[in-house]
């Protein structure tokens, strides 16, 4: 076939397409509308287990308060302790070592501090069942 000819072959019309394309779409979105709406209730109805129990709750924001705690002081001990080894350390190669580490330290107790508060703000905004309950701020 040379450059200037087309191609002998129609482009396919709508009266050659089949009956049931339109069908598909529409039952599958029918059936997502009446499954949420009927197998989604009993689902929703049902009550958070965590929320429901007595001293629970308090529970888990009181060692999620304790394991922040520990860890922010964890960062003191191992960033003094760093900084002290660091000043008597005569090798380049330790001191960027020693210099990471407090670095690795330092993430690790951002990560503990903004982890807590980011789930309670995300998991209400999200509508998570336990981040109604429990406030997992660690101040």
């Amino acid at each position: 076939m040379s450059q200037d000819q087309t191609p002998s072959d129609p482009e396919p019309s709508v009266e050659n397409q089949s009956p049931l394309t339109g069908k598909i779409p529409r039952q599958a979105a029918l059936t997502v509308v009446l499954l949420s709406l009927f197998a989604v209730q009993p689902v929703a109805a049902q009550s958070n287990a965590v929320c429901s129990a007595d001293n629970l709750p308090s529970m888990i924001e009181g060692f999620f308060q304790l394991t922040t705690a520990l860890g922010i002081v964890g960062l003191a001990i191992v960033w003094q302790a760093d900084s002290l080894i660091e000043m008597f350390t005569l090798n380049p190669e330790q001191k960027k070592g020693l210099k990471r580490h407090k670095r690795s330290a330092m993430k690790s107790a951002v990560v503990l501090v903004v982890l807590g508060p980011l789930y309670t703000v995300a998991g209400s905004m999200m509508g998570l069942p336990l981040a109604q309950c429990v406030d997992l701020v660690p101040w």
